[in-house]
């Protein structure tokens, strides 16, 4: 079904429901106030007549004369008197054929109650007992309350043509407003359908009113944002990986294809061969790296998580490095540290956390003089803050914004071994564990990268 359509159904749905109870509500006081209104009036008469025949030597005559000259806007009027023996002492009626059938159940109930109400056919009666030191007699007054049945009737025929009326409009309104209310819905699904892959440049419309369809709109166009700058990275990672393996295979290539060309000494075959082994080693730490990197391009979901001692992974940093290259040297210094061994506990993967750290360890040494990374464990509000410096040749501030890019060097060091992924490699594993790093880096003076985890809650 249509979202206009269910719009519309709930809207008019809704007002028919309001419309309903308010008729309902007015019809059901007005037939309430109309009995108690007739109530009230026949026991006020039944209560003038028993005091009347209450009074010593009553004259029947009289009092049928008064109740033919009494004036009520009701018709059929009736009433009788019956004595303590169920007796019949008085009866009146606007037509002489006219009489109520009283049985003595309901003498016996006035007087026990005092007064009650009932019908008799289209008649309403009441029964009133009346007791004093002359007379105690069950007075009984019914009548046809025509004319208020008749506003009764005009009223339900007013309601009923209110409510539908009501509920026509109410449809008629709903389908109209619902869609205006979907037209922002419209465009914005409109302009969506004009962007694809190839031209993600295109944007929504926001347009100026504050409302939901305009917080739509931005969300939408920052998702959007995302999606080019993922595309754009995509690329550009495609276009830098794609370099970086055609390089050693085209190297691989042309230099046995030369040593094929005629026959050479043992010598210059050893040659060739060494070389091509060095551009296959290259090759398999770059495959490694990628494979690396798409691990860490994934969802938490697909890693194996668990509870990592975050000291551990930093004790094995030094004997790591220097297995890499003897001239490097990894310091560690730890802060405060908690007594309690669950304190240092982070929920992550091993490996790649490790893989993490060593990547900007290896970098602090492999681009400073001394070749020396001094590695810091803080522990504040929660957070693992781990920090590491070196006395390098820092990174230039115009480059800071791009070095978390993968296949991205800076300038200066472009002649050194590594294939810019390092650092984005990192990068994408600390965020994939819930954490943040931060670069601090001046040309020439050093670089401090401080990497935040949060720590695990037991």
């Amino acid at each position: 079904m249509p979202v206009k359509l269910r719009i519309t159904l709930l809207f008019g749905s809704i007002v028919l429901l309001i419309l309903l109870l308010v008729c309902g509500s007015v019809y059901y006081f007005s037939v309430t106030e109309r009995r108690n209104e007739m109530e009230d009036r026949l026991m006020n008469r039944a209560i003038t007549r028993a005091r009347l025949m209450g009074q010593r030597n009553f004259d029947q005559s009289l009092l049928r004369t008064i109740d033919s000259a009494t004036m009520m806007s009701l018709k059929d009027k009736t009433l009788q008197a019956y004595n303590y023996l169920g007796e019949k002492v008085y009866t009146y009626s606007d037509e002489p054929a006219d009489t109520l059938t009283v049985d003595s159940q309901v003498l016996d109930d006035a007087r026990v109650k005092g007064n009650i109400y009932f019908r008799i056919g289209k008649k309403e009666v009441v029964a009133y007992h009346h007791v004093d030191p002359n007379i105690r007699i069950v007075v009984v007054a019914g009548a046809y309350d025509e004319m208020g049945l008749m506003k009764l009737q005009q009223l339900r025929r007013i309601l009923w043509v209110s409510f539908l009326s009501g509920s026509i409009i109410a449809f008629a309104a709903g389908y109209f407003f619902s869609g205006r209310l979907l037209r922002p819905i419209k465009k914005i699904a409109d302009d969506i359908n004009v962007i694809s892959a190839q031209d993600l440049n295109r944007r929504i419309q926001a347009g100026e009113v504050h409302d939901e369809w305009q917080y739509l709109s931005e969300t939408l166009n920052q998702l959007l944002n995302r999606l080019q700058e993922s595309f754009d990275m995509q690329r550009r990672f495609i276009a830098n990986a794609s370099h970086e393996l055609s390089t050693p295979l085209t190297s691989i290539s042309s230099q046995l294809e030369v040593s094929l060309q005629k026959d050479r000494e043992a010598d210059k075959y050893r040659a060739v061969m060494q070389s091509v082994y060095q551009d296959v080693r290259h090759l398999g730490k770059l495959t490694q790296t990628l494979l690396e990197f798409a691990q860490a391009s994934g969802n938490p979901g697909g890693l194996e998580i668990q509870p990592v001692r975050i000291d551990e992974v930093l004790m094995a940093l030094p004997a790591d490095v220097n297995k890499l290259n003897p001239d490097y040297v990894v310091a560690l210094n730890f802060g405060n540290m908690p007594s309690e061994d669950h304190a240092l506990i982070v929920f992550g993967n091993t490996e790649l956390l490790f893989t993490a750290i060593r990547n900007i360890v290896v970098n602090a040494c492999k681009y400073s003089d001394d070749h020396k990374a001094i590695v810091k464990l803080d522990i504040e509000a929660q957070q693992f803050i781990i920090t590491i410096e070196d006395k390098g040749i820092g990174i230039p501030e115009h480059e800071l914004k791009y070095i978390f890019q993968p296949f991205y060097r800076v300038n200066e060091t472009d002649n050194a071994d590594g294939f810019g992924l390092g650092l984005s490699l990192a990068h994408r594993i600390i965020k994939l564990h819930k954490g943040d790093i931060a670069v601090d880096s001046r040309p020439g003076e050093g670089t401090l990268f401080r990497i935040v985890l949060p720590t695990s809650k037991f």
